[in-house]
């Protein structure tokens, strides 16, 4: 399965991301991709970021457990630092966050 995605991010800090679809597992809920192009890749300095998500139903039955993981793939001797992947954890949080808000709000939009 190969799907390309080419964005522009209005208010980001990355002017283009392209991005290639890597799986997608509706049975099991779970979806991954990869940013190959653009300026997350932080001036060719990562050959690619593998994000996977996996949806689950909570063990109490309400509400749905959502594991998000990120793979970077570096190129030669770069490394990125604990602060770097914070940074886009807690961005990925937050957009998380407003589609659960979104959903919450609008429970006939899905």
């Amino acid at each position: 399965m190969s799907h390309f995605f080419g964005h522009i991010y209005a208010g980001s800090q990355f002017k283009y991301v392209k991005h290639k679809v890597e799986a997608l597992d509706k049975e099991n809920l779970s979806y991954s991709y990869s940013v190959i192009e653009g300026d997350a890749l932080m001036n060719n300095a990562l050959e690619k970021i593998v994000y996977e998500t996996k949806v689950s139903p909570s063990p109490s039955g309400v509400g749905s457990i959502w594991k998000n993981t990120s793979k970077y793939y570096t190129i030669g001797e770069f490394e990125i630092h604990e602060e770097q992947i914070k940074a886009g954890k807690d961005k990925a949080s937050a957009l998380y966050k407003a589609i659960e808000a979104y959903l919450l709000a609008n429970p006939d939009a899905y």
